[in-house]
C-alpha cells in the first residue's frame, strides 16, 4: 500500500501544516520569496522537530482566491517546497494550492520532489467562497500520468470545508468518498465546515466503513479531542497548532510539542 509505504504506519499519523506567507501577485503580499521561504523552513523545522510524520505546505494567505492561479504562485510554491525538501530528504511532504490549482500543485510536487497533493474538487461540482468548482479527476490524474509524476498521491477532499454543497445534497458523504475511490483518488480527507472546525467523527467513522482507501481528517484536531480520530489514517493539523490557535498566526513549538507529547501517550 502506497500510503504504508509513504509514512511506515496505517493509522494516527500527524501531518502539520505551513501556511505559507501571501505570495507575490496576491493582495496580501509584503514578503519577499526569501523571507516566505525562510519563514517555511523555520516552520518545518519546528514540526521536525516535534516529531510529526509528515508536513503539507500551503498557500492559504493568497486570499481572495481564485480559479486560476498564475505561474508566479506556481514558481514561489516550488522554491519554498524545494528549500523544505532539500532540509528533510525522506520527510513525507506534500503541498496545496488554492483554489483547486490541482495540476499546478502535482507539477511542484514533481518539480520539489514532493509526495503527494491535497486536492480540491476530485469529484462532483460544488459551490465554494470562490466560485463553483467542477469535478477534476478524470484530466487531474491524465495530468499525472503525462508528466511523469504516478508516484505522487491524491489526497482528496470530499464535501470539503468553506463550501456550499446543495448541488450534492442527495448524496451522502461516503457516497462521495466511494466515488472519489472509483476515480481512483489515494486517500479522502474529511473535514469540519471551515478551516479549525472540528470534523464529525460520525462522517470519520461512515466513510472509513464504506471505502478502502485511506481516510484523512482534515480540520478541527486539537489536543483535547484527538481521540476521537485516532482511527484516521492521517490527521492534517493547522489552526491548532499556531499561536492562539488561529490559522494565520505563526506555529507555536509549544502547541506542537504538547499534542505531540499526547499522541506518544495514546499510541504506547
Amino acid at each position: 500500500m502506497k500510503f504504508l509505504n509513504l509514512f511506515g504506519r496505517l493509522k494516527s499519523n500527524v501531518i502539520g501544516m505551513i501556511h505559507v506567507r501571501a505570495l507575490p501577485g496576491t493582495p496580501l503580499n509584503r514578503a519577499t520569496i526569501a523571507e516566505i521561504t525562510e519563514e517555511a523552513c523555520r516552520e518545518a523545522e519546528i514540526y521536525h522537530h516535534a516529531g510529526l510524520d509528515g508536513l503539507i505546505v500551503e498557500n492559504m494567505h493568497d486570499i481572495p482566491y481564485t480559479l486560476e492561479v498564475g505561474p508566479e504562485v506556481c514558481a514561489s510554491m516550488t522554491a519554498v517546497c524545494a528549500a523544505v525538501r532539500g532540509l528533510y530528504p525522506s520527510w513525507p511532504l506534500g503541498v496545496q494550492i488554492l483554489s483547486a490549482a490541482n495540476q499546478s500543485a502535482l507539477a511542484v510536487a514533481l518539480a520539489s520532489g514532493l509526495d503527494f497533493i491535497r486536492a480540491e474538487g476530485f469529484v462532483f461540482s460544488h459551490v465554494a467562497d470562490e466560485g463553483l468548482l467542477n469535478a477534476c479527476a478524470g484530466e487531474l490524474l491524465r495530468y499525472r500520468r503525462r508528466i511523469g509524476a504516478e508516484h505522487v498521491q491524491i489526497f482528496t477532499d470530499i464535501k470539503k470545508k468553506h463550501s456550499a454543497h446543495a448541488l450534492t445534497s442527495d448524496v451522502s458523504i461516503a457516497e462521495t468518498a466511494q466515488a472519489a475511490e472509483f476515480f481512483l483518488s489515494d486517500g479522502v480527507i474529511v473535514t469540519g465546515t471551515a478551516t479549525g472546525a472540528q470534523a464529525d467523527p460520525g462522517e470519520l467513522r461512515e466513510v472509513t466503513q464504506s471505502v478502502r482507501i485511506p481516510v484523512l481528517i482534515g480540520s478541527g484536531v486539537t489536543h483535547d479531542n484527538v481521540e476521537q480520530y485516532l482511527q484516521a489514517n492521517a490527521m492534517i493539523i493547522g489552526s491548532h497548532f499556531k499561536k492562539g490557535g488561529y490559522w494565520a498566526n505563526g506555529v507555536d513549538a509549544e502547541r506542537v510539542k504538547r499534542f505531540m507529547g499526547k499522541m506518544h501517550t495514546l499510541l504506547e
